[in-house]
């Protein structure tokens, strides 16, 4: 697999269905040396390959355009999840808005509402709000993604680690599904999936992506 033509075109596909506007978010895989990400200030909908920056696992460019401004957090997911070879992250409407809100679980963002969250995403932890590009939220998310692959950036959006880069764009995209059926529920008695029932799922073929527990502390 090229890894360069598979990034731009799950890239454009983001963008074609929505799920970026203008030049926002960005994506990541893991290669040989460091990784490739899209670059700062570029549409993911006219991303081209030779637009992709290389950057060493130290964060220094090494070739291409000049890389998104959130490359460091890219690099603080691969430095706490070795497993894990591609970062989504994007500023999706439903997962941005929840990102805003009171009174949440930090620990636990959002409930186990489907089994496909449960196994795409699992766990997912609201970190504080730091401006985009802060290299300050490094440590911060570094720790946090030790405990779970998901990470919501407050006031931002959200940000998903996987084994390849087709699975943390599924992810990422499950994130959203399931902050919109939050938002839909709203006013409603919500019946999450039990204990019972996400550890069942713990025997299924994406046992490795099943919910972690683990409390995070900030």
């Amino acid at each position: 697999m090229d890894s360069a033509h598979d990034l731009v075109r799950l890239a454009r596909s983001l963008h074609q269905r929505g799920l970026t506007r203008g030049t926002s978010g960005n994506l990541s895989v893991r290669v040989a040396g460091g990784m490739l990400v899209t670059p700062t200030n570029a549409s993911l909908g006219e991303l081209r390959t030779d637009d992709l920056s290389m950057v060493s696992d130290a964060g220094e460019p090494l070739s291409g355009a000049q890389p998104s401004k959130e490359a460091f957090l890219h690099l603080a997911m691969y430095r706490a999840r070795p497993q894990d070879h591609a970062v989504a992250h994007l500023h999706s409407t439903y997962a941005t808005a929840l990102s805003c809100l009171d009174d949440l679980d930090d620990d636990d963002v959002l409930p186990p509402l489907t089994a496909y969250f449960v196994m795409r995403v699992g766990r997912m932890i609201r970190l504080p709000y730091f401006a985009p590009g802060d290299h300050g939220l490094t440590e911060t998310a570094q720790r946090a993604a030790a405990s779970s692959r998901a990470l919501l950036l407050a006031n931002h959006g959200p940000i998903v680690s996987a084994p390849s880069l087709a699975q943390a764009v599924d992810a990422v995209e499950e994130v959203e599904e399931t902050a919109r059926l939050f938002f839909l529920l709203q006013g409603h008695a919500i019946r999450p999936l039990t204990p019972a029932q996400i550890a069942s799922l713990s025997a299924g073929p994406r046992s490795s992506l099943v919910r972690q527990p683990e409390p995070f502390k900030q």
